[in-house]
């Protein structure tokens, strides 16, 4: 019973969501900071960022436990289906929060600011800010640009050397952009004439519109990371050769496009990644390629 219990916990926790984290790893891959300390720290950063997005998680589904009993999939989850009280949910939340800002704001003050404006963030997000059309979208692609940053601010905080480039929080940005409207366009196809009851601000999209959004998205994702791959601080600094990877993310930015329109999926991208075999090969070769690359033709 009591592993059940954990098991039911760790769902309500999304770990698996945690795959989101490999953002936190940018800076260290692109800084060209490989060291193993550098490492370390920064796994450890990906860790208290899981940890706080999992209380954020558990917030965010006791508030929303009587809507998500009317999606077809997250009627499923722990807190809507009762098999998690809202009482325990927020206790967890409570002290996963508070415990990794309290050892962030110790250890490293600079991870710690990211982290908690992230929390507030979220929170505002939870309790108000997505009923916003359009904002939504925006605040949780923010998400993924303040994991970025966590890598950064925790190099920082180690003393490493390394310049934040505007790149980073570009390409990071759009691409994150791409997952969070293409997720409200499976809410909307998948649900029908129940989206509204389920999301209140999903009366206010419509396909035409997310199609069009998801298109300039996926463009500037691509055109920003060309951009930077080219761009002369780019040379300088990380690598002349960078722009031989470009291949790679044209490619997973249309596999994408065709698992949200083709296969009619897109609402949950960590489960797309664990389980599209294609584009987690992808990733792999693109990570694999940019790591031999800085390493044998340093800027």
């Amino acid at each position: 019973m009591q592993m059940r219990s954990i098991k039911t916990l760790l769902e309500a926790m999304r770990v698996k969501a945690w795959t989101k984290n490999f953002f936190v790893f940018a800076a260290l891959l692109f800084g060209k900071v490989w060291s193993l300390r550098a490492l370390e720290e920064t796994t450890l950063a990906a860790l208290g960022f899981g940890l706080i997005a999992s209380a954020i998680y558990l917030i965010n589904d006791s508030v929303d436990k009587e809507k998500d009993k009317l999606h077809p999939e997250k009627c499923n989850r722990p807190i809507a289906s009762g098999k998690l009280s809202v009482r325990s949910a927020v206790v967890t939340a409570v002290v996963l929060a508070a415990c990794t800002l309290a050892t962030a704001w110790i250890l490293a003050p600079w991870l710690a600011l990211v982290y908690s404006v992230y929390f507030i963030k979220q929170l505002a997000y939870s309790f108000r800010l997505k009923n916003i059309v359009i904002l939504d979208c925006v605040l949780i692609a923010m998400g993924f640009v303040f994991r970025a940053l966590a890598g950064v601010a925790v190099l920082y905080d180690s003393g490493e050397t390394i310049s934040l480039s505007p790149w980073l929080v570009i390409c990071t940005f759009f691409l994150a952009s791409l997952l969070a409207f293409a997720k409200r366009r499976h809410e909307l196809v998948s649900m029908g004439d129940r989206a509204r009851d389920h999301r209140q601000n999903l009366k206010e999209y419509s396909i035409p519109l997310l199609d069009q959004v998801i298109g300039i998205s996926a463009s500037a994702s691509i055109l920003g990371y060309s951009i930077y791959t080219v761009s002369d601080r780019t040379a300088e600094f990380v690598s002349p050769y960078l722009w031989i990877t470009i291949p790679f993310v044209v490619y997973g930015v249309f596999r994408y496009l065709f698992i949200v329109y083709g296969m009619g999926l897109g609402g949950s991208p960590d489960k797309v990644l664990i389980k599209d075999t294609p584009l987690k090969i992808n990733i792999l070769l693109w990570v694999a390629t940019v790591a031999v690359i800085l390493s044998t033709n340093p800027a």
